[in-house]
């Protein structure tokens, strides 16, 4: 590319860029003014909808395409969600396919716009250094479940994406409290033109929610792919040993992981 041409196409790509970050404030700023007016007064089936179309219009916004495998799988009553962790985008992409309760560690309660956002969503807060803490959101979730399914991201943090990090077995226990099934989600973020792995997307160390941002909105092709995994067929007595849970979901998640990575 000559000097001339990158003179020429520098300014429309900023031009883009602030585009689409005017979209995204508008969006947001509409989800704020649908939460404040509207959700007070619809029913649950409404709600799940207005998340739904918002979600997919932000996935839209940051030029990610949702793909999903084994969705059939999951049941129409309660069930707990058990999904590895990238980015905050994974909630998005998650309600893009079918809204959920989260739970959610405590910081993300704080974040601007964000965490309002969250909290009116009904997500469940959680404080990840606090044993005490966890058992009671474990029995609150358990509440929960008897009449909505919840996701949760059990390994306390986010990655990159190329594995799991142990699961934390404590928010297990809501569903061994209510004896509801646990399925398990791979999440997995690849480039659209590659297909490999992407670590664009990546919510890790201390990068700051703008700055996570505007790194995908930089981007802007990737491709989000959710694979569900059912239960275990083992025998209805594993499902009340919470460890057992925690282990099986592990696993399951990271041998998808590893039999579909490409390298990037």
């Amino acid at each position: 590319m000559s000097q001339n041409q990158t003179i020429r196409h520098s300014p429309l790509k900023s031009l883009a860029t602030l585009w689409a970050w005017i979209l995204v404030w508008s969006h947001v700023i509409g989800g704020l003014v649908t939460l404040s007016f509207r959700f007070p007064f619809a029913t649950q089936e409404t709600k799940n909808k207005l998340i739904q179309n918002w979600s997919i219009r932000l996935l839209d916004i940051f030029g990610i395409t949702l793909r999903l495998q084994n969705q059939e799988i999951l049941p129409s009553t309660p069930y707990l969600l058990a999904s590895n962790h990238i980015s905050w985008m994974d909630i998005h992409a998650i309600n893009a396919f079918k809204p959920i309760r989260f739970v959610a560690k405590s910081d993300v309660e704080g974040w601007p716009v964000f965490g309002w956002m969250a909290k009116q969503l009904g997500t469940v807060f959680i404080k990840r250094d606090s044993a005490r803490h966890g058992k009671h959101v474990a029995s609150e979730v358990g509440d929960v479940l008897k009449t909505q399914s919840v996701c949760i991201f059990p390994e306390g943090t986010s990655t990159i994406g190329e594995g799991v990090l142990p699961f934390k077995p404590n928010l297990f226990e809501s569903a061994v409290i209510v004896q509801v099934p646990v399925y398990s989600l791979a999440i997995a973020y690849q480039s659209r033109e590659s297909g490999a792995r992407s670590e664009v997307i990546a919510f890790v160390g201390d990068m700051g929610l703008l700055g996570s941002m505007a790194k995908i909105l930089r981007d802007r092709s990737l491709v989000v792919e959710l694979s569900f995994i059912p239960p275990s067929g083992a025998s209805p007595e594993a499902s009340k040993d919470r460890k057992w849970l925690t282990l099986h979901s592990q696993e399951a998640i990271s041998n998808h992981l590893k039999g579909n990575h490409r390298p990037m």
